[in-house]
């Protein structure tokens, strides 16, 4: 009997009927004689701005700012407290939930005002703040599940990563693999609910994994405990060969490989974190993308062990990622320059600005980029290399598949067909794995472009 761990995002738990779903998806799967660990996310809604992660965010800034935290944290409060009444019956399993969840926004406020006379938030202190969130879904979760007769035990991994660390690298990541497999064990019979957050990370777990963290989380689980498989459940259907609000002809992709997942991820598509797919690669362990709103449906398997059919000549799929900007440095100065593009890098990675796609002739840098918050200070240096434009409002459009490597003229016909649709071209990359073919574009454009490029996988 294999183990499955399975993941849900925060809109999945929102409400007290939907924490009562979830618990009926594990109940069956416990009916089929599997094993399963739960991971969770914080509790949030349709809108992300809304959701728990993001109040307790905006809560903390409110702190430094000497602004109304206490509301935002009573409101917080409120819906935790309003939630688990409505989804508990049994009334002392109900109270003792109520009495931890008081306790942990307590504790929250007290840190919080500690917060407001410092005046300032280390990515440490961000850490405690923001992982209150998946502490309280676990929490409630748990009694949930004791509630509808499932032996489940709440598993709190705020002081899983022990000290000495300075990098979320692959010995800190086998570190936490080997002792969250640990909690499986001595979890025995009954049924793990995980906190999503694991606790402080070097350089603050916002900063060095990003908000996804909570996939992460379930991957370092599934890794670790040799889990059959890795089951991401949210609110679609599967992965889609593009975003299916702006393309009718979208659909549900039954598999894709890896090395897919990765690239969609990272250019768009927000189904899956990308260190999710790295750790459970490494072990073996296959993923699928599920609807928690539609349980019977198959979703897409991603299965590190299958290999790419030869047969297959097309495209899996288009994605683009919006709201970036392009970078340009021109200079006469790069001709038989050694070091240039060195020194234009080490400026950029001094502000800490990540490049997601390159491009480069005799004369020029292009790049593209997302987090523009330093960009200013960059471009004040960078401006002493040569001539420096910067362009905002593009998207970065990626067309992505494993059967573009047996194809021929695959980004002749992508790029004819953006023409026909009026669409211009900034910037044109392709990956070293030849599964990628990406180019900068107004992101005025995007929605056009998509359904441009997404006939060449209905053909």
């Amino acid at each position: 009997m294999g183990l499955l761990v399975q993941k849900y995002g925060g809109t999945s738990i929102g409400t007290a009927e939907r924490l009562l779903n979830v618990a009926k998806i594990v109940a069956s799967f416990l009916d089929q004689g599997e094993r399963v660990a739960v991971v969770l996310s914080a509790m949030s809604s349709q809108v992300k701005l809304e959701g728990t992660t993001s109040r307790l965010v905006a809560a903390s800034q409110a702190a430094i700012e000497h602004g109304a935290y206490y509301k935002i944290i009573d409101q917080l409060e409120e819906r935790h407290l309003a939630t688990i009444d409505e989804a508990i019956n049994d009334r002392a399993i109900r109270d003792q939930v109520k009495e931890d969840v008081d306790a942990k926004f307590h504790k929250l406020k007290s840190f919080l005002d500690a917060i407001g006379v410092i005046g300032e938030i280390s990515p440490r202190s961000m850490d405690v703040i923001i992982g209150m969130g998946e502490k309280l879904s676990a929490r409630i979760f748990t009694a949930v599940l004791n509630d509808q007769g499932i032996d489940a035990v709440y598993c709190n991994l705020e002081d899983i990563v022990e000290p000495g660390y300075t990098e979320v690298n692959n010995e800190f990541c086998v570190h936490l693999q080997k002792r969250l497999a640990k909690f499986v064990e001595d979890a025995g019979s009954q049924v793990p609910v995980f906190t999503g957050f694991i606790g402080s990370v070097p350089g603050g777990i916002l900063k060095s994994i990003g908000r996804g963290y909570t996939d992460f989380t379930a991957a370092l689980v599934a890794a670790g405990a040799g889990a059959k498989e890795l089951q991401i459940w949210k609110e679609v259907d599967g992965i889609f060969s593009t975003d299916p609000r702006k393309v009718k002809a979208a659909k549900v992709l039954s598999s894709i490989t890896p090395e897919e997942a990765l690239e969609l991820t990272y250019y768009g598509s927000e189904v899956i974190h990308p260190f999710t797919m790295e750790q459970v690669s490494r072990a073996g362990v296959p993923v699928r993308i599920k609807n928690t709103f539609a349980p019977e449906g198959q979703g897409t398997f991603i299965d590190p062990r299958a290999k790419a059919d030869p047969k297959q000549n097309k495209p899996t799929a288009v994605t683009v990622k919006r709201n970036v900007t392009v970078l340009n440095v021109y200079s006469n100065r790069m001709l038989m320059a050694y070091g240039f593009m060195s020194r234009v890098f080490e400026i950029l990675g001094r502000y800490e600005i990540i490049i997601d796609l390159i491009a480069t002739s005799e004369v020029n840098i292009s790049m593209t980029i997302d987090d523009t918050t330093r960009l200013d200070e960059a471009t004040q240096e960078l401006e002493k290399l040569g001539r420096v434009s910067v362009n905002r409002q593009m998207a970065i459009l990626s067309l992505v598949g494993q059967g573009m490597r047996n194809q021929h003229g695959v980004s002749g016909e992508m790029f004819t067909r953006l023409a026909q649709a009026g669409v211009n071209i900034e910037l044109i990359s392709q990956g070293a794995s030849e599964i990628n073919i990406s180019c900068a574009i107004d992101d005025e454009h995007s929605d056009k472009a998509l359904k441009a490029v997404h006939e060449m996988l209905e053909s």
